[in-house]
């Protein structure tokens, strides 16, 4: 079995309204087949048997498809490597002794919950101004009543992708959003059932992002580079022209 020793120099806060500050804390010869979140479990069933608070972090599927985890390693949202979520980075992408600075994604939109866990309820707050159909557009046709070509299908199921982790919005320098608004207007407004509100859509998700304090969109691409689903910052563009266009 191959073995990494790693220092993880991790933020640690209590809570929203709390100080925080970084620790440090040793893993030795772990496995490189562990995750960095199953070698965060390993370092908190340590810290629980010395009576310490464990580290905080948020995780579930664990597959890299819910999009609960995430946080900044060495600076970098979701970890060094792309098209992937932490909760499927493994050791053996770090080299022995190397030095790993665990913090939570930094905008003023997601406040610190407890150390590397951060509140993304704006997301949702988001999504509930218009992100869905509702029951105004009818009822839903037989799936084979309604033809849809590859080309769209397959554009509207990459935006669809988007599990909603925050990276895009901890890389951007502006704490922008627009990508994950974007995805979440693309794979409804290229649908045929997407149609009857999709102006009315594109216009109030654009509204609550900018009422939820986060940035406009500078075009440094960083979303893009980190998005573990690697969704195209193209999409930020045709956003911008949704809420101009005629239904």
């Amino acid at each position: 079995m191959t073995t990494v020793s790693l220092t993880l120099r991790i933020w640690r806060q209590a809570g929203s309204q709390d100080g925080g500050a970084f620790e440090v804390h040793r893993l030795d010869a772990v496995s490189t087949d562990l995750s960095l979140l199953e070698a965060l479990d390993l370092l908190n069933e340590r810290l629980i048997a010395a009576g310490v608070r464990p580290v905080g972090f948020e995780h579930d599927c664990r597959e890299g498809i819910c999009g609960s985890c995430g946080f900044l390693v060495n600076g970098q949202a979701q970890g060094p490597q792309r098209a992937t979520s932490v909760c499927q980075l493994y050791l053996r992408q770090f080299r022995d002794g190397e030095v790993l600075t665990l913090e939570p994604f930094r905008a003023r939109a997601f406040p610190v919950l407890q150390d590397l866990a951060v509140d993304r309820s704006a997301f949702d707050r988001i999504i509930a101004a218009g992100g869905y159909c509702s029951i105004n557009t009818g009822s839903a046709p037989e799936a084979n009543a309604l033809l849809i070509g590859r080309e769209q299908a397959a554009q509207a199921f990459d935006t669809a992708s988007c599990i909603g982790c925050g990276a895009c919005v901890a890389s951007c320098r502006n704490a922008s959003a627009s990508l994950f608004v974007a995805a979440k207007l693309a794979h409804l407004g290229q649908l045929p059932q997407g149609q009857p509100e999709r102006q009315h859509r594109a216009r109030v998700m654009q509204a609550q992002m900018v009422s939820e304090g986060f940035g406009s969109c500078s075009s440094h691409l960083e979303c893009e580079a980190t998005c573990p689903k690697q969704i195209s910052a193209d999409w930020i563009s045709w956003m911008h022209r949704e809420s101009w266009r005629r239904t």
